[in-house]
């Protein structure tokens, strides 16, 4: 039945989509097969020559966040609309255990940045960053972005470059070299100010209040038009938690409760090109049935025209109640904005799944 269900939660969006083409429109989906437990989160880039590049994590051990797994691509050449239908390896495993995590970013130099974590052990998880200057074609040798050895979680299409140049990893750390392993996680930043050749860490490190268990954990930053960042982090506190920093990612407030309520699942925010307003996806749990509380459903976006304050359109994007909505990369082209995010459930693997959405930015501001 459950199989079912989620089949026809398909066709139905694919049939709104056709009857509407201000609608959603999956156009992209990757299902776990054999030798492929879980097809998991990535991140997108515009090429020069018009095409979009979706990079993700391709598992072939087990569909475990430790499973061995390489970065895979698909290509779409009419702006998200349909993808290519095979894979192309990115990058072959080179982690003890695997890589993942993708942040893709065109820097002010023009080259393009692959940010991926690599796995060696549940003590060693830590950014890589190549580039390339050929269009995604071939990449250089990679660079690590934190030293000393320790496990830090940096979301996929996390990765940011402010006005000025410097570039910000927002990452959570969940052990330093001679600590175990420890689920609460501490939220801070690593900053370049020579496009990646060299890392320094913020001067702050953020903890949550004392009562929780998860800490803070995979942070993301979005640049405010005074000048400061924003930092939102996934919380066991029902609601994502908020920082703020004015000098660039060095230093950061206390991090405050938010009204975004929320179970301990990641939120992504980014700015919409053509009107400047903040467009975030997240679990809204504002009003969530008993059943569903700590589950990551339902999946919506809401806008906020005043920096982050508030937030108003509140849309639903995917509400099975079996569903497992996380992990989105956002990119915006032309007059739509991508979607590229885990949408699994109890018959394929809460995180095995991955599909990307096409959503008109018109959508989002629909009552």
């Amino acid at each position: 039945m459950k199989q079912a269900a989620v089949l026809i939660s398909f066709l139905l969006l694919s049939a709104v989509a056709g009857a509407a083409a201000d609608a959603p429109q999956r156009t992209l989906v990757l299902d776990p097969g054999e030798g492929n437990p879980r097809n998991s989160e990535g991140d997108f880039i515009q090429l020069n020559d018009g095409r979009l590049l979706f990079i993700y994590t391709h598992f072939t051990g087990s569909a475990s966040d430790h499973g061995a797994a390489f970065l895979a691509s698909r290509v779409s050449t009419d702006a998200g609309a349909s993808w290519s239908a095979e894979d192309a390896v990115v990058l072959p495993n080179e982690g003890g255990m695997n890589v993942m995590s993708v942040s893709l970013l065109r820097l002010r130099t023009g080259a393009i940045a692959l940010f991926y974590l690599r796995k060696n052990s549940t003590s060693d998880c830590r950014p890589m960053m190549r580039l390339s200057n050929d269009e995604a074609a071939t990449w250089s040798e990679p660079v690590l972005c934190i030293e000393p050895v320790g496990y830090f979680v940096v979301n996929n299409d996390r990765v940011i470059q402010l006005e000025s140049g410097r570039l910000v990893i927002p990452a959570a750390r969940h052990s330093l070299p001679g600590e175990s392993f420890s689920g609460r996680g501490q939220a801070m930043c690593y900053l370049s100010d020579d496009d990646g050749a060299t890392w320094f860490p913020s001067e702050s490190i953020l903890d949550a209040p004392e009562d929780s268990k998860s800490g803070l954990q995979e942070p993301a930053v979005v640049a405010l038009n005074d000048g400061r960042l924003m930092m939102l982090c996934r919380t066991d506190q029902g609601c994502q938690m908020r920082s703020f920093s004015g000098d660039g990612g060095i230093t950061w407030s206390p991090p405050e409760l938010t009204d975004i309520a929320s179970p301990v699942s990641p939120a992504t925010i980014e700015r919409i090109p053509s009107t400047g307003d903040l467009l975030m996806l997240w679990n809204d749990h504002r009003a969530i049935e008993p059943a569903l509380a700590g589950k990551r459903t339902p999946f919506a976006a809401a806008i906020s025209r005043d920096e982050g304050q508030t937030w108003e359109n509140v849309r639903l994007l995917e509400s099975d109640p079996d569903g497992w909505y996380c992990y989105t990369a956002l990119e915006f082209v032309d007059d739509a904005a991508l979607l590229g995010h885990c949408v699994g459930d109890s018959t394929v693997g809460h995180l095995n799944r991955t599909q990307v959405l096409r959503v008109p930015i018109a959508w989002f501001y629909e009552n």
